[in-house]
């Protein structure tokens, strides 16, 4: 079998994000793949400026590594009880984009935030949101890292046992899931 693509999308856009760094920590547990991040910073989405200049370049990239990818982590930090607005955004626009390059693709979610739920809200509520595309959503082990913060050390890897062995499970879930 070739070698796997993953993607990994972050729904906070700080380059050095504790949910940027669970994507990367979601990969190298993954194991052997090729592995890409998408950027999800895109103009707010307005049906005007769709009308005038149609889906912008970058949402189309994003949407074209969704399709060529063999699996998808996303990770969404918590705003305020939801999933951040870059995130919500990126969702808006990418499902403005031609086809459905979600359907069926096997997604895993999580997320982490500075709280002591780890984003639980957040994620359900993103979740709900990914119903609409049909991708194949993984039920668990749900990954919320709390007081993401200390979770992980210099060399950007998680610190704490159980989150290490669930995060396993679920990118070893996510692999079986490549091949059904």
């Amino acid at each position: 079998m070739a070698t796997p693509k993953l993607l990994g999308i972050s729904g906070s856009l700080r380059a050095e994000s504790c949910n940027s760094k669970l994507i990367r920590e979601a990969a190298r547990l993954f194991g052997n793949c090729s592995f890409a991040e998408a950027d999800i910073r895109f103009s707010l989405y307005d049906g005007d400026e769709e009308s005038a200049t149609g889906v912008p370049e970058n949402v189309q990239a994003v949407a074209r590594q969704i399709a060529e990818a063999d699996a998808v982590v996303i990770s969404t930090t918590e705003y305020n009880k939801g999933p951040s607005g870059a995130l919500k955004n990126a969702l808006d626009w990418i499902s403005r984009c031609e086809g459905n390059c979600w359907a069926d693709k096997p997604v895993a979610v999580m997320s982490a935030a500075a709280g002591r739920a780890g984003g639980e809200r957040a994620q359900l509520i993103l979740r709900s949101f990914m119903v609409a595309f049909r991708p194949r959503i993984l039920q668990g082990p749900e990954i919320h890292l709390a007081n993401c913060t200390n979770q992980f050390d210099d060399q950007g890897q998680l610190t704490g046992e159980i989150y290490v062995k669930e995060l396993s499970q679920l990118m070893q879930q996510l692999r079986a899931e490549i091949d059904r």
